[in-house]
This record gives structure tokens, C-alpha cells and sequence, in this order.
């Protein structure tokens, strides 16, 4: 019985770690994904935000609706997004669950600043679906919503 103890407790501890590893991992696509949209009015930066998303990303946002093609939510980033405002992730909100021989799930909250004034008066909950596929990770679905004024 004492070695099935500690058989579990060594099976919950590499889990653990895995799971740690995986969050590190997440948490530095979505820094790195997010500089480059936060600079996406710089040369490259929005090619290099592009190449987060699958070309079939499905993009869920409450205000602005569905888009079913990276090309497309590209366009709309430029337009609406380069050079107007940066986004922060919420520190501490960020979440991650794995999701067997795919991925992983990332939700959390996030916080959008005018260039301009530097205030952050946006704020809105995301989640983001993760494939991991021959060595790179790529978002495949990604939900904002919950957009509402920054108190």
C-alpha cells in the first residue's frame, strides 16, 4: 500500500510539473504573441503577430463579431487595432489546461491602452485554443468577450 502512496504521489508531481511547463510555455506565446500586436504599426510586427493563428482561425468577439479566416482578422487588426491601442494581460489571470494530443486551453482577462493618453479603459475575458503541431504552437480558435469599461 506505502508504494502505491508513493507511485501516486510521484505520478501527481510530474503531472504538476508538466502542467508548470506547459503554463510557462503558454504564458510566453501570449507575451510574445502580444508584443508584436502591441507593435503591429512597425514593419514585421504584424506579419509576426500573423503567424500565431492557423489560416483557418475561427475568432469569436462579442462586439465585433465572428471571423473565419486569419487573413481577414489580420485585416481588421491593422485597421482597428496598429498604432490606436496595446493590449495587457491582467497579471495572475492567466489560466492553462492541457488538452490531451492537441494542446492547450488559455483563458484569462485583458486590458486595452490608448497610445495616446496611455489610459487603460477597456477590459474583456479571452480564451484561446492552442494546437501544438510539429513543433509549433498556433492558436486555432479565440474567443473576446465581456468587453466593458475598466474600473
Amino acid at each position: 500500500m506505502k508504494k502505491w502512496g508513493i507511485l501516486l504521489c510521484a505520478l501527481a508531481g510530474s503531472a504538476h510539473a508538466a502542467d508548470d511547463a506547459l503554463t510557462a510555455t503558454v504564458a510566453k506565446l501570449d507575451t510574445e504573441m502580444f508584443s508584436a500586436f502591441n507593435s503591429c504599426d512597425k514593419p514585421g510586427q504584424l506579419d509576426k503577430y500573423a503567424s500565431y493563428f492557423d489560416h483557418d482561425i475561427e475568432f469569436y468577439h462579442d462586439n465585433g463579431g465572428v471571423t473565419w479566416k486569419r487573413d481577414v482578422m489580420i485585416a481588421q487588426t491593422a485597421k482597428n487595432v496598429c498604432g490606436k491601442y496595446r493590449r495587457e494581460l491582467v497579471p495572475g489571470s492567466l489560466k492553462v489546461v492541457p488538452v490531451k494530443d492537441f494542446g492547450a486551453i488559455a483563458t484569462g482577462s485583458h486590458t486595452f491602452c490608448q497610445f495616446g493618453s496611455n489610459k487603460c479603459e477597456g477590459i474583456a475575458e479571452f480564451t484561446l485554443i492552442w494546437r501544438l503541431r510539429d513543433g509549433v504552437w498556433q492558436v486555432t480558435r479565440a474567443l473576446s468577450y465581456g468587453h466593458r469599461a475598466n474600473p
